[in-house]
């Protein structure tokens, strides 16, 4: 039989991965950045290290059985995945956020106008979010620092991911409202959960023990 491969997000919830997976009885051997390899084999499994938005990909192509990413990704992304435990760790939120002194002027503006300027480095979950909401918006989608946009005219809101909204304030805005919470989630292909279900299903039952125990 194969060793299952899981693609695991390299990054900011990398080192409590290792923990889940080692509390869950899998080897973590060759996890410890001592080399450069981006595929790992460690006994039953086979790691492939990448980039948080990329585990999505490999995990529905069938590039990897299995994937540990943050919930925003799989938001932003759609793909199309079997989510089978909230790991709990790699807390963070999808907020909307506007300029603190600028609030009701904007809500006046888009009463007024029918449309409000967001501007996002998440279209996917901006859009479906206003959509539901009932709110007309244009979504401008950045790179990088979406902040900056509401002060220099780009936008009168934004959408973004934040943790202890820190960053917010230091840029003088405030939260309009929260979308999501989001944690690291383990994910599956479908046809790989169809195909090796028992072993699968063991690994998420030894993971979700480990998040009732933490």
């Amino acid at each position: 039989m194969s060793p299952l491969r899981i693609a695991l997000a390299q990054g900011a919830i990398f080192a409590e991965t290792k923990v889940a997976l080692a509390a869950a009885g899998l080897s973590i051997a060759g996890l410890d950045g001592s080399d450069r390899r981006l595929v790992v084999p460690a006994g039953a499994v086979e790691y492939v290290l990448c980039r948080p938005s990329d585990v999505p990909t490999y995990v529905s192509h069938g590039a990897a059985d299995l994937g540990v990413t943050g919930k925003d990704v799989l938001m932003e992304s759609e793909a199309d995945v079997l989510e089978l435990v909230d790991l709990g760790y790699g807390t963070c939120r999808f907020v909307v956020a506007a300029p603190q002194d600028s609030i009701d002027r904007s809500l006046d503006e888009y009463r007024h106008l029918g449309s409000l300027e967001v501007a996002t480095k998440y279209p996917h979950v901006a859009e479906r979010h206003f959509q539901r909401r009932g709110v007309q918006v244009e979504i401008i989608k950045l790179s990088g620092s979406v902040e900056l946009a509401p002060q220099v005219g780009l936008s009168d809101w934004i959408v973004d991911l934040v943790g202890t909204g820190r960053t917010l304030k230091e840029n003088r805005l405030a939260i309009v409202e929260e979308i999501a919470t989001c944690t690291a989630r383990l994910i599956a292909n479908r046809a790989s959960y169809a195909r090796d279900r028992a072993a699968i299903a063991a690994l998420a039952a030894s993971l979700e023990t480990w998040v009732a125990t933490r």
